[in-house]
């Protein structure tokens, strides 16, 4: 009876040995977007690793199926969005993903080949902006930031050229298409561009960004998303601060040179 006794309490032993080994080695699956956004979270997986935790990076190549993935639980986590885009997906999917936490800002700029400061650009210049709605809007309102014109009240990213109420210095804005943008700028006096179009351009914000958005501008910081039930879950918490240690951000400023910035 000892005996077996003993074999039963060693038995129990090593099933919740085996039972917390596997909660050790439990992956969080994050998932992001081709490109910046997955190398950043692959820096955050290889930090990760030195914690304890084990992640792996899922890439997506479109910006619906990662929601749709958090959603029905294929992942843990996505960061490739902004909150405007996921409360967006919210009401049209009738889906509850929440922000737990900010990864990278990616602002747009006011870019220039031919003037170094908004000062200097000369009145009747020539400025190209996306043409499709919500980036046409933004580029908008980054110039009335910029206090050279002034729109309607309350018409937010929603913005076009009709309402524009003041511009004193007589701007033309030229509507063109997002991706062509960086090949305009030998030809207009300065033009509004989103980050990812200046990276895949090779253009340096810190040589020809005249003007860039507020790293408070809601459309410029990505959000690390989750599902509203585990928002308090603390590996994901701790998955966040990773996002903003000092190796992450080391990270960031060596490769992307300006482009990428950390969100805090």
């Amino acid at each position: 009876m000892k005996t077996l006794s003993q074999w039963v309490l060693w038995g129990a032993l090593l099933v919740g040995l085996t039972a917390c080994g596997q909660k050790d080695k439990t992956e969080i699956k994050v998932g992001a977007t081709v490109g910046p956004h997955a190398q950043v979270a692959e820096a955050v997986a290889k930090e990760a690793a030195k914690q304890g935790l084990t992640v792996k990076v899922i890439e997506f190549s479109d910006y619906i199926t990662p929601n749709a993935a958090l959603e029905d639980g294929s992942i843990d986590i996505n960061s490739y969005q902004h909150q405007p885009f996921l409360d967006n997906y919210n009401r049209n999917h009738g889906a509850n993903l929440v922000s737990i936490g900010e990864s990278i800002l990616m602002r747009m700029g006011i870019y220039s080949n031919k003037y170094r400061s908004i000062e200097q650009l000369p009145d009747q210049a020539r400025i190209a902006i996306p043409n499709d709605p919500t980036n046409g809007g933004r580029g908008l309102l980054l110039f009335a930031d910029a206090s050279v014109i002034t729109l309607r009240d309350g018409v937010g990213f929603n913005a076009t050229l009709n309402d524009i109420v003041e511009n004193p210095r007589g701007f033309r804005f030229i509507e063109v298409d997002a991706a062509q943008l960086p090949r305009t700028l030998d030809e207009v006096d300065a033009a509004a561009i989103t980050m990812n179009y200046v990276m895949s351009a090779g253009l340096d914000p810190k040589q020809q960004g005249i003007y860039l958005e507020s790293k408070q501008a809601p459309l410029a910081i990505m959000v690390i998303a989750t599902r509203e039930k585990d928002k308090d879950n603390e590996a994901y918490q701790q998955l966040v601060q990773i996002y903003h240690s000092p190796a992450v951000r080391d990270f960031i400023a060596q490769t992307f040179n300006g482009t990428i910035e950390p969100a805090h």
